[in-house]
């Protein structure tokens, strides 16, 4: 009986760690390449706003987070850095710079989801016409999924 309860035990546990490294191995293995260096340099060259995702945010830990220069103008959004791999990942512009969950929560009804973020090392996002940058003051991600703050920059 003991043998059998053990045997279950770590065959549950064998299985949980599988699971787990499988939910964050899946979004790397599936991620399309990041952008070609030439377009990220020229949609950067122009950009309007210039913000940085920095690893030390409340809201970012071990597992979540950001780091790297962020472009923003009518068009698109850039990054030149990384992100810690994970599914689901949203881009967000806010009117107001958060780095917490909770603060997200709080003013998500007044922020604008501009698209997705599918490649964990640089990305450029294009952004919907009718989205106007000047009007907001950090851009985020955000993972639906778990419903994780990942990282902001403040650009105006």
């Amino acid at each position: 009986m003991r043998k059998t309860v053990l045997w279950l035990l770590t065959h549950a546990c064998a299985l949980a760690v599988g699971f787990a490294g499988g939910i964050y191995a899946l979004p790397i293995l599936i991620a399309p390449a990041s952008p070609e260096t030439a377009a990220l340099q020229a949609a950067a060259a122009g950009a309007q706003y210039r913000g940085e995702f920095r690893r030390d945010l409340k809201g970012s830990d071990a597992l979540h987070w950001g780091e790297g220069k962020v472009f923003i103008d009518r068009k698109a959004i850039v990054l030149q850095g990384r992100l810690a791999p994970g599914p689901d990942y949203r881009l967000y512009l806010s009117p107001e710079f958060v780095e917490t969950e909770a603060d997200f929560l709080r003013i998500k009804p007044q922020m604008r989801r501009v698209g997705d973020v599918r490649t964990f090392e640089n990305f450029l996002v294009t952004l919907p016409a009718d989205v106007d940058p000047s009007q907001f003051r950090a851009v985020i991600v955000w993972c639906e999924t778990f419903g994780q703050f990942i990282t902001a920059a403040r650009y105006r």
